[in-house]
């Protein structure tokens, strides 16, 4: 059967020295002596001309070590899991994620307090200080399983499909440009709803790391704020102002822009003039909901579970779970929904589809940027082709993967779903969501 998440904790340490800088994630932290452990047995490795990257424990768990530019150590530590069955190729996709983690943490920190504070340490305890400001944004990161948001696995953009796009991106675009700005989007219940192309032009790391700044602004509650961030690709030595503003509960506009205008003046003047006219199509945006998806997009919905559709060349997904997955006994719960279309995703590309990185236009390649396939070499060098379809029947569900050139598709089915309907199924919902939205 498919496994249950087990608890994963973070680890920072100084690379050279070992000094711990925090720890995020599990209730029950680790001793220090089991953090000066795993620190000295990569040291003691590296001693031996031996880089040692992750392991796992006699209990299923897993440790994944990281070094970024020789000053920060990085270690996700995961309890195993809750259940005892295994998938096959599951150890593979544990590192997947792990490793992603880990990347998104470190680009967490150098989005808040930029490269060169990380790289040029000279006060410990006051980077220790410091840190505590990306708390917040790492602990989102660590929950956003849970919240049915995908892009810090998949590293492409969570979407929200609203009804009336033209009308939305035309006020995105009015407004970016009125902040002398290219750099402008809507989110809507922590998902894109609309976006300048410049901004889609950053690197898909940076928008899924923007985004989840924003979901952590706005459950602060704030109704505006100016935050200076660092783009980890694009810019992780000079600062960039972020403007948000709420304009509804669950929807916010942000820009990225230079020291013009004030906070006070774009609050005053340009979010009423832009977005007033636009409040009954904002609660339309809302009510679509974590569907993700405009009314028009009819689902099967007997048949479908949970879906997650990747457009490859944009690096952009649209996500959901179905409404009713609670009403059943017989059927997973949405929270476990959410957790097993993650699932499925890591099985599927650490086994069948390849998984591309698209580096910001013109950006060199970060280090620890993931430019693997994603496909496990050993189980795909015995294929004579590339797969672009596969599924898989657990206890729980049933789930089907669609590869084309330009999408990827991800569906959970009830097991009451012949398996020789799935690929039916899956293609039908496929033509649904990118023929009637153009995603």
């Amino acid at each position: 059967m498919m496994l249950q998440d087990g608890s994963t904790q973070i680890l920072c340490l100084t690379a050279q020295s070992g000094v711990p800088l925090f720890s995020r994630g599990a209730s029950k932290q680790l001793p220090f002596s089991v953090i000066g452990s795993l620190n000295g047995v990569h040291m003691f490795g590296d001693g031996q001309g031996v880089a040692l990257s992750g392991c796992q424990t006699d209990c299923g768990g897993r440790v994944v070590w990281r070094v970024f530019h020789d000053s920060v150590m990085l270690i996700a530590v995961n309890g195993g899991h809750r259940s005892g069955g295994v998938v096959q190729g599951h150890v593979k996709g544990e590192e997947l994620f792990l490793e992603r983690l880990l990347e998104n943490v470190w680009n967490c920190m150098v989005l808040v307090l930029g490269r060169d504070e990380l790289t040029g340490m000279k006060n410990v305890e006051r980077l220790k200080k410091d840190l505590r400001s990306c708390f917040g944004l790492i602990d989102q990161l660590l929950e956003d399983g849970h919240r049915g948001v995908m892009g810090n696995l998949t590293h492409c953009a969570d979407c929200l499909l609203p009804p009336d796009p033209a009308l939305v991106q035309e006020a995105v675009d009015g407004f970016t440009r009125s902040v002398d700005s290219e750099f402008g989007c809507l989110v809507v219940r922590g998902r894109i709803a609309a976006a300048t192309e410049k901004w889609w032009r950053l690197a898909p790391q940076e928008v899924v790391l923007l985004s989840a700044l924003m979901r952590t602004l706005s459950a602060s509650g704030s109704a505006s704020c100016d935050y200076p961030v660092f783009l980890p690709q694009g810019s992780p030595t000079v600062a960039h102002r972020l403007l948000r503003f709420q304009l509804l509960p669950g929807a916010d506009v942000c820009v990225l822009c230079g020291p013009a205008p004030t906070l006070h003046k774009a609050q005053s003047d340009l979010v009423r003039q832009f977005w007033s006219p636009l409040a009954e199509t904002l609660r339309d945006c809302l009510a679509v909901g974590e569907r993700c998806l405009p009314a028009a997009v009819i689902l099967r919905a007997p048949e479908i579970l949970a879906l997650l559709v990747v457009n490859r060349e944009a690096r952009r997904s649209v996500s959901c779970v179905r409404a009713g997955a609670d009403d059943s006994p017989a059927l997973p719960s949405r929270p476990r929904c959410w957790e097993l279309l993650r699932l499925f995703y890591v099985f599927a590309v650490t086994r069948y589809f390849g998984q591309e990185e698209a580096p910001a236009p013109g950006a060199p390649a970060e280090e620890g940027a993931d430019s693997r396939s994603g496909a496990s070499g050993d189980f795909v060098a015995g294929l004579s082709h590339q797969p672009l379809q596969c599924y898989l029947v657990t206890e729980e569900c049933k789930c089907y993967g669609l590869q084309t050139p330009q999408h990827q598709l991800f569906l959970l089915c009830p097991l009451s779903v012949p398996t020789f309907a799935l690929r039916n199924v899956a293609t039908q919902t496929l033509s649904a969501v990118t023929a009637d939205t153009g995603f």
